[in-house]
C-alpha cells in the first residue's frame, strides 16, 4: 500500500481517541493541511471493532460535500470485490484497488453510450469478469468503424488494464475529445446504437417499478430520515418536489451540485416523467441500494408483477405494471422480455427476475456482495 509519509508530513498531535491518534498533516506538493486520523490494528480486537470502523468511513464517503462536515479526503487502497459486474476494474479483481477504478467504470459507461452494449460482457458473471481480465476492447464491430478516432482513443486511455496509465480524472476532462470547443464531431449517433441504449433504458424502467415496490416494503424507522428530508424539500407542501425546491433543498442541506447535475438528478427520480417528484419516487431513489439484497424484498417485488401468483411474469403481467406507472411501450416490454428471459421461455421466472435485479448498470449498482476468495484469479 502506499505510506501515506510520501505524500503529506505528519505534523503535531491533535487528539485521541478509542482506536488511534489523529495527527495534522501537510500535503507536501500543495502545503494545503488535513487531520490524518492513525488506527491501530492491534486495538481493534474483534470484528465489531473492525466494522466500527468500517461504518465510520462508509459514513464519511456519505457525506462528503456537506456543509460543517469533515470531508475525507484520502478515495485509500481496498481488497474486497465489490461492485456491479459490467463495470468492476480488473485490480479490483485482483483485490488491490484505489480511486483509478472509477475512472475505469465511467470508460465502460462511454463505451456504452457510444455503441450501446457494454465493452466486457458474457451470459455470467463469471465470463464478465474473465473478458475484464483479458481487457479485449472491440472497435471492429459496427458502430466503431464510423466512430471518431478521437472518441476511440479516449474510451483506450480510459480503460487501460494497468491503473498507472490509465487518465486521472483531470486528464479525460482536458482530453480533445471531450473538453470544451474540443475536436468532438457533431455526427449523429446510429441508429442501432440508440436502439441498444433505449432497450438499456427500457431494463431501467422494469427495475424502478420494481424500487418503488421494495420501498413501499421499508418500516417507518428505515425510511423514517428520508421522509423528514422529503418534507423539507416540499416547501410549498404539495406532497411533490420541483427542479426549483430540490435545487433549493440540496443547497441548504450544503450539498455541491452544478446545474446539470441536479436536473440530472431530478430526471433520475421523476420516473413517471411529470417534472416533479412525489415522494414514493424521492423514498425509491434515495433508500439505500443494499435493501435490494433482502430476499423479502425481492420476492414482494416479484409477486407485484406476478398478478396471478403463477410464479412467472408474463408479458402482459409486465405490461399491466408499467402502465400502472405511466411507462413502457410494446417495443420495450418485449425488448425487457428479450433482454431477462434467459431460458427464452417468453416469460420471466423469479431467478430471472433477480438476475435482472442484480445486474449492472448505470442507474443501479446492486450486486455489492462480497466473492468468494480464489475464485477470480487473471
Amino acid at each position: 500500500m502506499e505510506d501515506v509519509r510520501a505524500t503529506y508530513t505528519i505534523g503535531k498531535e491533535l487528539g485521541r481517541g478509542q482506536f488511534g491518534v489523529t495527527y495534522l498533516c501537510t500535503h507536501k506538493q500543495s502545503g494545503e493541511q488535513f487531520a490524518c486520523k492513525t488506527i491501530a490494528k492491534r486495538k481493534l480486537a474483534n470484528k465489531e471493532d473492525i466494522e466500527d470502523v468500517r461504518r465510520e468511513v462508509q459514513i464519511m464517503h456519505h457525506l462528503t460535500g456537506q456543509a460543517n462536515i469533515v470531508e475525507l479526503k484520502g478515495r485509500e487502497y481496498f481488497k474486497d470485490i465489490v461492485g456491479s459486474a459490467y463495470y468492476i476494474a480488473p485490480e479490483v479483481l485482483k483485490r488491490k484497488y484505489g480511486p483509478e477504478v472509477d475512472i475505469w467504470s465511467v470508460g465502460v459507461m462511454l463505451y456504452i453510450l457510444l455503441c450501446g452494449v457494454p465493452p466486457f460482457w458474457a451470459e455470467s458473471e463469471t465470463g464478465i469478469f474473465n473478458a475484464i481480465l483479458r481487457g479485449h476492447i472491440d472497435f471492429s464491430s459496427d458502430p466503431w468503424p464510423s466512430i471518431s478516432n478521437g472518441a476511440k482513443d479516449l474510451v483506450r486511455k480510459m480503460l487501460n488494464s494497468d491503473p498507472k496509465q490509465r487518465l486521472t480524472a483531470s486528464q479525460v476532462l482536458n482530453h480533445p475529445w471531450i473538453k470544451e470547443d474540443g475536436e468532438a464531431p457533431d455526427t449523429p449517433l446510429d441508429n442501432a446504437v440508440l436502439n441498444r441504449l433505449k432497450q438499456f433504458r427500457a431494463m431501467n424502467q422494469f427495475k424502478k417499478v420494481a424500487l418503488r415496490v421494495i420501498a413501499g416494503c421499508l418500516s417507518e424507522e428505515e425510511i423514517m430520515g428520508l421522509k423528514e428530508m422529503f418534507k423539507s424539500m416540499d416547501a410549498d407542501n404539495s406532497g411533490t418536489i420541483t427542479l426549483e425546491e430540490l435545487k433549493q433543498g440540496l443547497a441548504e442541506q450544503g450539498t455541491k451540485l452544478s446545474e446539470s447535475e441536479v436536473k440530472q438528478l431530478m430526471e433520475a427520480a421523476d420516473a413517471d416523467g411529470n417534472g416533479t417528484i412525489d415522494y414514493e419516487e424521492f423514498i425509491t431513489a434515495t433508500m439505500h441500494m443494499n435493501r435490494m439484497d433482502r430476499e423479502e424484498h425481492l420476492y414482494t417485488a416479484f409477486q407485484y408483477f406476478d398478478k396471478d401468483n403463477s410464479g412467472y411474469i408474463t408479458i402482459e403481467e409486465l405490461e399491466q405494471a408499467l402502465r400502472e406507472f405511466g411507462m413502457g411501450d410494446d417495443k420495450d416490454i418485449k425488448e425487457i422480455i428479450s433482454e431477462v428471459d434467459a431460458d427464452h421461455d417468453g416469460r420471466i421466472n423469479y431467478d430471472e427476475f433477480v438476475a435482472m435485479m442484480k445486474k449492472g448498470n448505470p442507474d443501479i449498482v446492486a450486486n455489492t456482495k462480497k466473492r468468494r476468495d480464489g475464485v477470480y484469479t487473471s
